[in-house]
């Protein structure tokens, strides 16, 4: 089932979420949900506080952002109360966009490496390094359920310059090709 984005300007967006247990309740439906939202509005990744939930969940799928040749390169892959334990001191800049905040991206650096634990699906840990487009995504993902949006790493300036733009999601003033739930109609 589709489920609604949550946009810029709900509370969710902005609180640090929760870790969550294997007897989470409906989870193998829930994940179920967030791929396809996340298919259907044409994202690489979707958090858990995107679709109004504050847990420790978030899922993402670079492998469509490659092409034949780096395919092997991408991931598709569930995250449960993950946590970033290393980043690389290199930084690369990347315009990211979200699905929370449509028609709006921007430049945002970040580590180009990190290592990662985290639960799977079948809640069995992992610990692994990610580089590249893959770590980009993953720590994207990993700030909203932090409770920070990509909009807090851009320059000063942009985000001035996008202020009226952001007022007008908050507001539900902007058109998207999926389901949105928005602060303020």
């Amino acid at each position: 089932m589709k489920l609604p984005v949550y946009a810029y300007g709900q509370a969710v967006l902005k609180k640090v979420a929760v870790d969550i247990s294997s007897d989470y309740p409906n989870m193998d439906k829930l994940i179920e949900d967030m791929w396809e939202t996340m298919y259907h509005a044409g994202g690489v990744g979707l958090a858990a506080p995107q679709v109004g939930l504050s847990i420790r969940l978030f899922v993402v799928d670079t492998l469509q952002m490659k092409d034949e040749k780096t395919k092997g390169e991408g991931i598709k892959q569930v995250f449960i109360n993950p946590e970033i334990i290393e980043e690389t001191e290199e930084l690369c800049s990347y315009e990211e966009g979200c699905l929370s905040i449509p028609d709006l991206a921007g430049d945002v650096d970040r580590p180009v490496g990190i290592t990662i634990r985290y639960l799977d699906e079948q809640f069995q840990p992992h610990t692994i390094k990610f580089e590249g487009i893959n770590a980009r995504v993953i720590q994207h993902e990993y700030d909203h359920i932090e409770g920070v949006l990509f909009i807090e790493h851009l320059k000063p300036l942009k985000r001035r310059l996008l202020k009226s733009k952001l007022e007008q999601i908050r507001k539900g003033k902007v058109k998207a090709d999926y389901s949105m739930r928005f602060a303020e109609k």
